[in-house]
């Protein structure tokens, strides 16, 4: 039996972050920045008189109190309506407001900080589509997907309705700790026999571990089972380098664990760092390997942009070594991505604003 295991990180299904759509990298990057810190100042228990003064001027920055649906703001700060539970108090006129930070600290006021999310371009949706069905895999790591009801509208809409291929008959997602919905699922044409969340392990302070989760989906396969850990570590995006780190460690144990049930095992998905760097080389320290490396594969090293860089390999199938001697053919799907001077695209996707995605499709067939 022949089956084909693919990792494709979709940058969301239906609905997108607003920042996302910034055309200036730059512009984005300060945005997410801005948004992590205004998270991290916000579930401080205390609230300095620093701490206050920054929370005020992130929140005039952005607009962070407007909710005006036909001009939403970037990042908006969602809080009870009335009552003592506020974050802060709005004052002045529409254009020039005054913020005054009365909750003195996390415990004090009820409600988040968020992105505004909108809905994506039917165009990218299909696109998105088409990845997924060019691809075809039998099992389908799926990450940065909004929640488990928009992977099943999803198979059963765009790949079974829209685009008129089979949809698949089991999809799992379980929902992570990431505020944005950026969570790790799978697509899988064989039974998904169990699943082991590690979504409420904790770090120092009590901070959750694992940025999204690290998922192990079983997956039935006629008498023996194999073993996707899904993962998607800390973005560089505002440092994050021993958080993801300590996430390659404990993956690295969980991998472990997974490989005495079964000798076939594969950690899945987009671990944000090259092969050279310290989480990654933690992860092949277990004897992992990735299904990129020669002699199998010998094209273009990367899987994210144009792909022609070792620094942009973040997507990964790192198969345990029983597994990966079943390998026989590897390819990377890159014709959602737009990247007109290095390779043609699919004819739908014209522009970044139309691609499915920054990240290419990786994908392994092994013969079992």
């Amino acid at each position: 039996m022949t089956i084909r295991i693919a990792t494709f990180n979709t940058e969301n299904l239906f609905r997108r972050p607003k920042a996302f759509e910034l055309e200036n990298d730059a512009d984005r990057q300060e945005v997410l920045n801005d948004y992590a810190e205004l998270v991290s100042l916000l579930e401080q228990p205390v609230y300095q008189e620093a701490d206050r003064e920054r929370i005020a001027e992130l929140v005039v920055k952005y607009r962070a109190y407007d909710s005006d649906p036909q001009n939403p703001p970037l990042i908006y700060v969602n809080q009870t309506r009335g009552g003592s539970a506020q974050l802060f108090r709005k004052t002045g006129d529409k254009n020039s407001p005054t913020i005054e930070v009365t909750a003195k600290g996390r415990g004090k006021w009820l409600g988040w900080a968020e992105l505004t999310r909108t809905e994506l371009d039917w165009t990218v949706v299909r696109n998105t589509g088409r990845v997924v069905a060019e691809v075809n895999a039998d099992v389908l790591l799926t990450v940065e997907v909004e929640d488990r009801l928009a992977l099943a509208r999803f198979n059963e809409q765009v790949l079974g309705g829209a685009l008129g291929k089979q949809p698949y008959p089991y999809t799992m997602l379980i929902d992570g700790n990431d505020p944005r919905g950026i969570d790790v699922g799978i697509l899988s044409r064989h039974p998904i026999r169990s699943i082991r969340s590690h979504l409420s392990e904790l770090r120092s302070k009590g901070h959750p571990l694992f940025s999204r989760d690290c998922p192990e989906y079983e997956i039935a396969l006629d008498g023996t089972s194999l073993w996707v850990l899904g993962n998607h570590l800390k973005s560089k995006r505002g440092g994050g380098a021993s958080l993801r780190l300590a996430q390659a460690r404990r993956v690295a144990e969980i991998y472990g664990e997974a490989l005495d049930r079964s000798p076939y095992v594969v950690v899945a998905g987009d671990l944000n760092d090259s092969p050279d760097s310290e989480p990654v080389e933690r992860l092949l320290a277990t004897g992992a390997r990735d299904v990129m490396s020669p002699p199998v594969y010998t094209g273009d090293p990367g899987t994210y942009g144009t792909g022609h860089s070792l620094n942009q390999k973040i997507d990964y199938l790192l198969c345990s070594p029983e597994l990966l001697g079943l390998v026989r053919h590897v390819d990377v799907e890159r014709r959602g991505v737009w990247a007109p001077r290095t390779f043609k695209s699919f004819d739908t996707v014209t522009s970044k604003a139309t691609e499915a995605s920054d990240h290419a499709a990786l994908y392994a067939d092994v013969d079992l």
